[in-house]
């Protein structure tokens, strides 16, 4: 099993950053791609950003490439997620998740085995 932690969300003014945090324990190993995916009210759940663990490969949502960036710190058993320049619309309960999984397929929400509870971020206009 493996339990994972989020922390860093909050409220802030479009165009402000926030930096996620998600921490594993429990059978934590390096051997774990992780993932970030939100949920905004009203919308399906959306792939943000993954990591893997193999050769630290990292993938985007598109809209995303060029304000986010994700990264690991296996030392730590965390994993960030940096958010710059946020959009109103980027709004939603944020969740990390670990897959046993590498490639392309880190992003659909159905490889992943283990999530968090999410932490929400809010960004005004």
């Amino acid at each position: 099993q493996v339990q994972l932690v989020e922390s860093g969300g909050g409220l802030v003014q479009g165009g402000d950053s926030l930096r996620l945090s998600c921490a594993a324990s429990g059978r934590t190993s390096s051997h774990y791609s992780m993932g970030w995916f939100r949920h905004a009210p009203g919308k399906e759940r959306e792939f943000v950003a993954a990591i893997s663990w193999s050769r630290g490969s990292t993938y985007y949502k598109d809209s995303v490439k060029d304000g986010f960036t994700i990264s690991r710190d296996n030392a730590k058993n965390t994993v960030y997620l940096q958010m710059n320049s946020l959009k109103p619309e980027e709004t939603a309960v944020y969740y990390c998740a670990a897959a046993s999984e590498t490639g392309l397929t880190l992003r659909v929400g159905l490889s992943y085995g283990y999530w968090g509870q999410g932490t929400q971020v809010t960004v005004s206009k």
